[in-house]
């Protein structure tokens, strides 16, 4: 399997590039992301190469970077997000966005992106996988002040609720409440349950 190309952007479509690499034109399908920063440089270009193979044909897909193609490997392991949808998805939506979208399931971002559809947008929100995949990897928010009083203990109501949605994505209860309080202390006891948990994995990546 080839697992990464470096050569010389002969040409650039909707939808992929052409790259030639010692005489041999390579088709790779990419999102609209790597091609942008594909165009926006000269000269031999490295991508990392993920190999599809099908009934009919052998797909080349072509990334700019290792968080993407990570991204894609997780999104193509959704039921009915096949390779297509996936680089719709990472067209619209940069790894660390879509991480965030995921993790705080915001459901009108992700269903918002050209040809995914809700139906398809809720299927990756609500898979346990994807979720476990954006622990982490969300993009932090610009830095609130943190209140100098102790954090509340993420002992009931919302609080409860977001522990274990943090729980049932595999972290330890100790960790999950930790985190729930100390987001807690930042956003108060207002906070609405989907805040809640985001900034709880926000915490857990710090």
């Amino acid at each position: 399997m080839i697992a990464t190309l470096t050569g010389r952007v002969e040409s650039v479509f909707d939808g992929g590039c052409v790259l030639e690499v010692n005489g041999v034109g390579y088709l790779l399908a990419c999102s609209r992301r790597t091609l942008e920063r594909l165009t926006a440089r000269e000269g031999a270009q490295k991508l990392l190469v993920e190999t599809r193979v099908s009934q009919d044909a052998i797909t080349l897909y072509g990334f700019a970077d290792a968080a993407e193609r990570d991204a894609f490997r997780a999104l193509i392991e959704v039921k009915t997000v096949g390779p297509q949808k996936a680089l719709l998805v990472l067209s619209a939506l940069d790894p660390a966005a879509l991480a965030q979208a995921i993790a705080g399931k915001e459901r009108r971002r992700l269903a918002a992106v050209k040809g995914l559809g809700a139906a398809t947008a809720n299927r990756i929100i609500d898979e346990p996988a994807m979720q476990k995949w954006a622990l982490g990897r969300s993009a932090p928010e610009a830095e609130q002040p943190v209140s100098a009083a102790p954090a509340p203990a993420a002992g009931g109501g919302v609080a409860a609720d977001a522990v274990s949605a943090l729980v049932n994505l595999g972290l330890r209860r100790p960790e999950a409440e930790a985190a729930i309080a100390r987001a807690l202390g930042r956003l108060g006891e207002a906070a609405a349950l989907e805040r809640l948990i985001r900034e709880g994995l926000r915490e857990l990546a710090r």
